[in-house]
């Protein structure tokens, strides 16, 4: 289904500073040693769900109470964002129905199971979260938030450039975990807002589940092939028609790939040489930068660490992985 949707305003880009300056922290940007090379880090993983996904939460809740009050919201998510959305509902007083695939990750669920929100798990892919939930906000009359494909979501997100380029000026070049695409898109929108064109973004997806990187290139959504992937928060996504794919494509933003054993190894990298736990999304802009898959010699090269929700077993079955 296509859900027409505007990219944000510079005033609701304004409105999603301003709320989020209020109820969140901002998260450090550091200097880590990657393979002898120093690169900035934006600690996203350090944010209150774990992820970068409560900014563009807050933001979309927000509206949705701005504009109904005394209503309810809907979403789907493999894990992040539905824990984003349970956080801004509890802040702003919303009532919430968060839809996760029955598989999602059990570190994810733990923690959604914290809050008084509606949790429904069903089917076995995002996809099959995102369709049940879209149809459930049909019958109950109230607003679905998409994780990527929503206007004010893309504004909350707009926020970690904003604070990262604040923190680092120096940038030069940051690579960005993408799944739906709201992360690169409110990137791309804060870097142009804040005038700083000079700073090359590059998207990565995981080789085994990369939608975009598809589409983009022609293949029609429904033909893309996904594979499993410990980067849960960034497989599947994406939705033919969103507004995300037209401003990647629009600012002709490079995508890249990583293989799932670059991505398992940059967990136990990160931990081990800085003490840094990445889920796997977050571990796939590591990955590109470990593994030189940019060919990018910037002096001031940077990822966002965007989250840091992996389940426990894994994350000992990843350090102890040869």
């Amino acid at each position: 289904m296509i859900r027409n949707v505007a990219a944000p305003t510079a005033d609701q880009l304004d409105a999603a500073r301003e709320l989020i300056a209020r109820y969140l922290v901002p998260t450090p940007t550091v200097t880590l040693t990657v393979r002898d090379r120093p690169v900035l880090a934006k600690l996203e993983s350090l944010q209150v769900t774990g992820s970068f996904k409560v900014r563009g939460a807050l933001s979309a809740v927000d509206a949705a109470h701005r504009d109904d009050p005394t209503g309810a919201v809907i979403t789907s998510s493999a894990g992040n964002h539905g824990l984003g959305i349970a956080h801004a509902s509890m802040l702003l007083k919303v009532p919430a129905t968060v839809v996760v695939p029955a598989n999602a990750s059990v570190a994810k669920v733990q923690k959604l199971r914290h809050y008084d929100i509606e949790l429904i798990q069903v089917g076995t892919s995002y996809d099959d979260a995102q369709a049940y939930a879209m149809e459930l906000a049909d019958r109950r009359s109230i607003r679905y938030i998409s994780p990527f494909n929503d206007t004010n979501v893309i504004a909350g997100q707009a926020t970690v450039f904003e604070e990262m380029i604040a923190q680092s000026p120096g940038l030069e070049h940051v690579i960005v975990p993408v799944g739906g695409g709201g992360l690169i898109s409110g990137v791309l929108l804060a870097r142009s807002l804040q005038g700083r064109e000079d700073v090359l973004v590059t998207g990565v997806q995981p080789e085994e589940s990369a939608a975009l990187y598809h589409v983009l290139r022609g293949t029609p959504m429904e033909d893309v092939v996904h594979h499993p992937t410990i980067a849960d928060g960034l497989a599947g996504g994406g939705d033919e028609g969103a507004v995300t794919n037209e401003l990647i494509a629009r600012e002709g933003v490079r995508l890249v790939l990583v293989p799932e054993i670059a991505i398992r190894h940059a967990v136990r990298e990160a931990a081990e040489s800085s003490g840094l736990v990445l889920e796997g999304s977050a571990a796939t802009a590591y990955a590109a930068i470990a593994t030189d898959v940019l060919g990018d010699a910037s002096s001031r090269i940077g990822f966002v660490a965007s989250g840091r929700n992996i389940a426990h077993e894994l994350f000992i079955e990843l350090l102890g992985t040869a």
